[in-house]
């Protein structure tokens, strides 16, 4: 038998929880060694630097790694501004990152999990084996680390959804694939702005992350004629579509909403609901359409933004016993408390290492990934999670218990915000309701300015 008792816990994803993760070891005691695919600190963030978080510095980062970067020299930026993604990534994440040295692996995928000589079937001894992690690097060559813990950390960023509603592709869905994305784009960027300047883009999705959307490209259509957008929904339009507007306890992110809803009231963009895209037909001038599973056809699109999600990637976690909830993706004992029909991030319950444990022991899903497909995510929960978990790494069980965090009630999570615009919370967030499929526009409302795109979790967003 191979003893774990010198070996560092593995931490998948040098991202805000999982550098979190290791701020907290290392607090312990405990050596982390944290692996990230990228050739730098939080790439997922990275992706949407041009994302406004509706979050301020003051829950961002974390007690445990401000400890460890007091000594740097590092200062906190103040408590009550929102920064973008690129902020949390130069003034934070990156010099969090720098501070653990060659604890920090860059150009390292992980490609697989086990225990050292037992695949999943095998019962003899497992606990009391080492984790195996397979890793591919940067030049192709392979190695295999070896752990006594390992937290997941590596988030849903790479794995968004499809437009399917069935979860699938929709048909054509990879033919098409040069002219959809599945991210905010970001319109700073002179190609990106080409590609969106003066053409009509079916924006597709209901979350925070189509609000920005929505509203970054209404902001393009005022400089840009020919600008314009359609927001398919895959249910109606009420009065919560937008979030908690005037009411939520983030205000930026009711403000995200609101900009959303002035795009549609200010026809920049038309609204098509109870739409179920099943295909995606190329038209004879290079535009697409997009046909429902009702037979509705919408009217040609040149380009495409999908928004409808992300999900975890679990394909290097197969030789592990995990207890998932067969329908969230999420730890079983996490779901219900999480489950989007029901919650908010306001009113999910403080959760930590017994939400997060699994059959494995010593393997835990954390930030963004132990959420699976529900949205509804902040950074701080995040903390909160690799907190408790570390701790119960550690044996300090009544710590890792002592699970208390508040949350803000109302909206949804998971976006960034578009709040640069003092008065983009100032108007009321009332809407139409569409009970049957239609094309809605929605009256007229006031015009938010827009100087932030949208990430999608935190997840990014506000996640991990």
């Amino acid at each position: 038998m191979t003893t774990t008792a010198n070996l560092p816990v593995v931490v998948i994803g040098a991202g805000p929880a999982g550098l979190a993760a290791a701020a907290h070891l290392v607090e312990r005691g405990i050596e982390p060694l944290v692996l990230e695919a990228g050739s730098s600190a939080a790439t997922a963030v990275r992706d949407w630097s041009h994302v406004r978080l509706f979050s301020t510095w003051n829950e961002l980062t974390d007690p445990a790694a401000e400890k460890l970067l007091a000594p740097t020299g590092w200062t906190k930026p103040a408590a009550e501004i929102y920064p973008t993604g690129e902020d949390w990534v130069e003034q934070y994440l990156q010099p969090l990152a720098d501070a653990f040295g060659d604890k920090v692996r860059y150009g390292a995928t992980v490609t697989g999990v086990s225990r050292l000589g037992r695949d999943r079937i095998v019962d003899a001894d497992r606990d009391q084996q080492p984790f195996t992690i397979r890793i591919e690097l940067a030049d192709g060559a392979e190695e295999r680390i070896m752990g006594r813990a390992v937290i997941d950390a590596s988030g849903t960023w790479s794995t968004p959804s499809p437009i399917g509603a069935d979860g699938l592709p929709a048909l054509g869905e990879h033919s098409a694939s040069a002219r959809i994305s599945y991210r905010i784009p970001d319109l700073k960027d002179r190609a990106v702005r080409a590609r969106y300047a003066g053409k009509r883009t079916a924006v597709i999705g209901s979350g925070a992350s189509a609000f920005t959307a929505l509203a970054t490209l209404a902001d393009l259509a005022k400089h840009e004629p020919g600008t314009h957008s359609v927001w398919v929904l895959r249910r109606g339009i009420s009065g919560s579509t937008f979030g908690g507007g005037s009411a939520d306890q983030l205000p930026a992110r009711g403000a995200l909403g609101l900009a959303a809803k002035a795009a549609v009231d200010d026809g920049y963009a038309d609204a098509v609901t109870g739409f179920r895209t099943e295909v995606i037909e190329h038209t004879d001038n290079d535009r697409l359409t997009l046909v429902g599973e009702d037979g509705r056809r919408l009217d040609p699109v040149d380009e495409v933004i999908v928004l409808t999600g992300l999900r975890p990637d679990l394909s290097f976690l197969s030789e592990l016993r995990l207890a998932l909830d067969e329908r969230l993706q999420a730890p079983v004992e996490l779901a219900p408390l999480i489950d989007p029909n029901q919650h908010s991030c306001g009113t999910v319950y403080p959760h930590g290492h017994r939400e997060l444990s699994h059959p494995e022991k010593g393997v835990y899903l954390v930030g963004m990934k132990s959420y699976g497909r529900a949205p509804t995510f902040l950074a701080m929960t995040g903390y909160e999670q690799v907190r408790s978990v570390t701790a119960a790494i550690a044996g300090d069980t009544e710590s890792a218990d002592r699970v208390e965090l508040t949350l803000p009630e109302t909206g949804v999570c998971g976006g960034a915000g578009l709040f640069d615009d003092p008065a983009a919370g100032q108007t009321d967030e009332g809407g139409c309701c569409a009970p049957a499929p239609a094309l809605v526009q929605i009256g007229t409302g006031i015009s938010v300015p827009v100087a932030a795109a949208e990430d999608t979790a935190s997840g990014g967003c506000c996640g991990s």
